[in-house]
């Protein structure tokens, strides 16, 4: 059985074109792609990522464009990496030196790891500094609520149960729970 290239490649959002990576990838010599449109900032949701991961075995070699495509958390890199060693599969990037079978190259994994980590906290600064910004001038009012709560209250009121309110309008009856529970303590206040 002859090893597999495996290409993966990521974008954060829908918006977004896998074209530049899928084509890179190809160019590489990758025979099997696995593609997704998920946020990088955690592995929980990506199932292409899983996919391809349970895909490899051992003497493949998983192929991404640059790190931060695989991860943008060291921890979150340092999983992957500690998954594929134990399977006997290799990584490369076709943009970046990395090569997880020397001294070097695993260092320069984690140096990439770390900016990685380091560029998505610093994206969650700026967008709390925004969010902050918003709220001062008046401009930023949240999320729209998805569940009405003062129809859940008025079903409260009639006497309706929490089950039958959550059935009703689609939402848990943990949801119904909390919404009577804030509005408990909000009258004790």
């Amino acid at each position: 059985m002859s090893a597999t290239l495996i290409g993966y490649a990521r974008v954060s959002s829908a918006a977004q074109s896998l074209e530049i990576q899928t084509v890179a990838l190809t160019a590489a010599g990758c025979t099997k792609l696995f593609t997704e449109k998920k946020s990088g900032t955690s592995t929980a949701g990506r199932s292409a990522l899983e996919e391809a991961l349970e895909y490899a075995r051992e003497g493949d070699t998983l192929t991404v464009t640059r790190i931060d495509r695989l991860a943008r958390s060291i921890a979150d890199l340092q999983t992957i990496i500690r998954r594929l060693k134990q399977k006997g599969i290799a990584l490369r990037c076709t943009e970046q030196p990395v090569d997880t079978s020397t001294a070097a190259g695993k260092a320069f994994l984690d140096m990439l790891g770390v900016f990685a980590e380091f560029e998505t906290n610093l994206r969650k600064e700026r967008q709390m500094e925004g969010i902050a910004a918003a709220k001062a001038k008046g401009v930023y009012k949240g999320r729209k609520a998805s569940v009405d709560r003062e129809e859940v209250m008025r079903r409260l009121g009639v006497g309706e149960g929490k089950s039958s309110i959550a059935a009703t309008l689609g939402i848990t009856r943990m949801t119904v729970h909390r919404i009577a529970k804030g509005a408990l303590t909000a009258a004790k206040k």
